[in-house]
C-alpha cells in the first residue's frame, strides 16, 4: 500500500472506580490518512486543532508512526500525514490515545512487510507511549474494554454493553493536563478506600453489560475524582450535580469532561433520537459555557477505511 486511512475512536477511561484498568470507545472519530511520498514530512490538519498542532517530526501521530516503523524495521523515504480531527483536545476524551493508535496503526498498514495488524504488539507499543492501557486498549478494539498489565506485557478484552446505555459527554470550554491532573493523585490511599472502590469496579462491569439501573452505585469513586477537584472545580460541583439528580455521572479520564452513562427514557419520541428525554433533562442541569454530546458506544474501534471510506479488516 502506498496510502492509508486509519479511523479512530474517543474514548473515556476510568469510569469512575476502575482506575487506569478500564475505558469506553464512543462514536466521535479523527480520520487520518497515511502516504509514503518521495522524501521530507507533509502534516496537514483540520478541525480540533488547526494552527494550532505542530506539523513536524513533533506531532504525536507522526511520533507514534516512527516508534511503529521502528519496531517493524522499516521507515518510508517520506511521509505525509493528513488528519481531520474531530475528538476534543485536554478535555479527558483520550484524544492523545487516538494520535497514538492511529500513528502505529498507520505505520502497520503501510509497512509492505507484514501482512494484517498484530493487535498484541500494537497494544503494547501503544501503550508504551501513553504510560497506562486504559484510553489505547478502547480505542483500539472498541466497546468497554478492561485492561491489565502482565510480565507480557499489557493484555486487554472486550466487555459487550448494553444496548440501552447511552453515552453523554459534557465538555467545558476549559482544558486540562493529563499530567497536571494526575500529579494531583496522591501516593498512598486507605485500604477502606482501596476496597470500596474494588467492589464498585467488579458491579460495574456487571451494570455496563447487564444491569444498567445499577450504573449509579457501580460508577461510585473513592480514589481519584475528588482528589482532582482543585483542577477542576466547575467538573466536580456539576459532576455533584448530576449524580444528586441520579444520573451516573463520572469524570472522563483525567477531565474536565464529564461522562453520563445515561439510558432510553419511555417518554422517548417513537423514531425520535434514542435518549433524546435524558438528554434534555441533563442539558437543563449544565452552567452556560459547557457542550452536550449525545453519543453511542463505538463497538468497532479502530480500523484502517478501505478507498471508499467504509471499514476494512484489520
Amino acid at each position: 500500500m502506498s496510502a492509508a486511512r486509519v479511523r479512530v475512536p474517543a474514548t473515556s477511561a476510568n469510569l469512575g472506580p476502575a482506575f487506569d484498568c478500564a475505558g469506553l470507545a464512543l462514536s466521535r472519530h479523527d480520520v487520518l490518512e497515511f502516504a509514503v511520498q518521495p522524501s521530507g514530512l507533509a502534516v496537514e490538519v483540520s478541525g480540533v486543532g488547526a494552527g494550532e498542532l505542530p506539523t513536524d517530526e513533533s506531532h504525536l501521530v507522526v511520533r507514534a508512526f516512527r516508534a511503529a516503523c521502528a519496531e517493524l524495521g522499516w521507515s518510508p523515504p517520506g511521509l505525509r500525514v493528513v488528519a481531520e480531527n474531530a475528538i476534543p483536545q485536554g478535555r479527558g476524551m483520550g484524544s492523545s490515545a487516538a494520535a497514538v493508535v492511529a500513528g502505529v496503526l498507520g505505520a502497520w498498514a503501510l509497512c509492505p512487510d507484514v501482512e494484517g495488524i498484530d493487535l498484541d504488539a500494537v497494544l503494547r507499543l501503544v501503550t508504551e507511549m501513553e504510560g497506562h492501557p486504559d484510553n489505547v486498549a478502547a480505542c483500539l478494539l472498541g466497546g468497554a474494554t478492561l485492561s491489565w498489565d502482565t510480565a507480557r506485557g499489557p493484555i486487554a478484552d472486550s466487555l459487550t454493553v448494553s444496548p440501552e446505555i447511552l453515552p453523554v459527554v459534557l465538555v467545558p470550554d476549559a482544558t486540562l493536563s493529563t499530567h497536571v491532573a494526575r500529579g494531583l493523585l496522591p501516593q498512598t490511599v486507605s485500604h477502606a478506600d482501596a476496597a470500596f472502590n474494588a467492589g464498585r469496579a467488579a458491579l460495574l462491569t456487571h451494570a455496563l453489560t447487564q444491569e444498567p439501573a445499577l450504573l449509579l452505585e457501580a460508577t461510585e469513586d473513592r480514589l481519584h475524582q475528588r482528589q482532582r477537584a482543585a483542577a477542576m472545580p466547575e467538573s466536580l460541583a456539576l459532576l455533584d450535580r448530576l449524580r444528586a439528580a441520579e444520573f451516573p455521572a463520572v469524570v472522563s479520564g483525567a477531565g474536565p469532561s464529564l461522562l453520563v452513562l445515561t439510558h432510553r427514557h419511555p417518554d422517548d419520541p417513537d423514531g425520535g433520537p434514542a435518549g433524546a428525554v435524558r438528554v434534555r433533562e441533563i442539558a437543563e442541569l449544565i452552567p452556560s459555557g459547557w457542550t452536550v454530546l449525545p453519543l453511542e458506544v463505538d463497538v468497532q474501534g479502530a480500523r484502517v477505511l478501505d478507498d471508499t471510506g467504509q471499514v476494512s479488516s484489520r
